[in-house]
């Protein structure tokens, strides 16, 4: 059985790992998009959003609404595939860990 230092020094080590992959969330690009592609917008899986792209096609006064809904869609798609992209990479770097059976890691 371990002794206490050494449960210590791996709930130590964890951290670190969970802290680590929190921090390459934010290098985990995704993609959403909206009306057939019109409207996209590029994110981390932290959910930072890195552009908005809009086809020339929508940029209408009278299509302001459509324009306005869209990208909105656009940017819920892409949270949606960040909040994926997370939990993917969250569980990896779970599995990596020498944890114990049945062991869950909080906030996951």
């Amino acid at each position: 059985m371990p002794d206490l230092n050494a449960i210590l020094e791996m709930a130590q080590n964890a951290q670190a790992e969970l802290q680590r992959a929190q921090d390459n969330l934010d290098k985990v690009e995704v993609e959403g998009a909206a009306g057939g592609g019109l409207v996209k917008i590029r994110a981390t899986a932290k959910g930072r959003i890195l552009s908005v792209s809009i086809d020339d096609t929508l940029l209408s006064p009278s299509e302001k609404t459509m324009v306005e809904d869209l990208v909105a869609a656009a940017i819920n798609d892409a949270r949606g595939k960040a909040d994926q992209a997370a939990a993917a990479e969250m569980e990896k770097m779970q599995s990596s860990l020498p944890l114990p059976p049945g062991f869950q890691m909080p906030g996951m």
